[in-house]
């Protein structure tokens, strides 16, 4: 019973006592947007880019999240809100549209890595 009482101390502390809930947000969004402009800068195949975009993409879709101002009333802002989904369904659209270019460069070259980055590999 007392491992119960320590978890919801450590919860009601997290969320409600020096580390709010909106710190939590802006540091998981933080550390998913440096993930994934690591995985963009570090010279690795087309679809670990692609995934490193779109963890990039999400870590600015919690950042926005945190950062959105407060509605009237303590009621969500819904332009936040709205600019969020919108980013979410852009972003699928631009996944659909990079893994249909990642492909149709392997059929053509036979390689799922861009010349740029196999000579920056090679100079390391």
């Amino acid at each position: 019973m007392s491992d119960m009482s320590g978890l919801n101390l450590l919860w009601s502390e997290v969320l409600g006592g020096g580390l709010g809930a909106a710190s939590i947000w802006l540091l998981a969004g933080s550390a998913l947007t440096l993930m994934g402009l690591l995985g963009m800068l570090l010279p690795t195949s087309i679809l670990r880019k692609l995934l490193a975009f779109n963890i990039m993409g999400s870590g600015i879709f919690l950042l926005l999240l945190a950062l959105r101002p407060p509605g009237p009333d303590g009621v969500a802002d819904p332009v936040a809100q709205a600019l969020i989904l919108t980013g979410i369904v852009i972003a699928i659209a631009a996944t659909a549209l990079g893994v249909r270019l990642a492909r149709r460069f392997y059929q053509l070259s036979g390689q799922t890595e861009l010349p740029e980055d196999r000579a920056a590999a090679r100079d390391d």
